[in-house]
């Protein structure tokens, strides 16, 4: 099987490995930038998408952890270049979140690996206790939902009740389905330098 990281999410990988925390920082706003111009759906880009739930979670007075988690939840999607170089993640599953958790695994605390590990379940098990969630989701995510396996079985459901970090998880699922306002002002990714020093330092 092929690497599914894309040559530049390689080259940003070796980086990292050698990085202080400020230049860790620095690289991975580098490569946010570089590759998330790509569409998140109609309204808003992959970067646009990040940085409005980023500030979702500053605003809610989360701590750095769950910021940079906010930030990074969909990175696996860039890492494979999904939007640019694949033609199968329409129809496919590509498990971008376990991909984004794999790449920063040697990085980051257990908080922001496992709220970004479980954001694609959370909306699975929100949807599941809760179904009128499903209607306020976008027509992407509806369609994601259905791809990821939809309505949770008890079991899947008693699985992820013990996760110890599900409350992360759920809150940054709610900011993920809250970040796709077309042309929202929100702070740039620099904003976010100090949060991945931080959390880079707890690992």
């Amino acid at each position: 099987m092929s690497d599914p990281l894309s040559p530049r999410a390689l080259r940003l990988q070796s980086e990292l490995r050698k990085a202080s925390p400020q230049s860790f920082a620095d690289r991975l706003l580098e490569f946010l930038q570089e590759k998330g111009g790509s569409r998140y759906d109609e309204a808003v880009t992959q970067l646009e998408h990040g940085l409005q739930a980023a500030w979702l979670a500053r605003q809610a007075g989360a701590n750095a952890s769950l910021v940079v988690a906010a930030l990074l939840h969909d990175l696996g999607h860039l890492l494979m270049d999904e939007f640019e170089g694949r033609s199968d993640f329409l129809s496919n599953d590509l498990l971008h979140e376990r991909i984004a958790t794999s790449f920063l695994e040697a990085y980051m605390p257990q908080e922001v690996l496992d709220a970004i590990r479980l954001h694609v379940p959370a909306k699975r098990y929100l949807c599941s206790v809760d179904p009128s969630y499903l209607n306020h989701l976008s027509p992407a995510s509806r369609r994601s939902f259905a791809l990821q396996g939809g309505v949770m079985s008890d079991h899947e459901r008693r699985s992820i009740e013990a996760e110890p970090f599900l409350d992360s998880a759920l809150q940054l699922r709610r900011w993920d389905d809250l970040a796709k306002i077309a042309g929202k002002a929100v702070p740039a990714p620099q904003a976010y330098h100090a949060d991945l020093m931080e959390v880079r330092l707890l690992a």
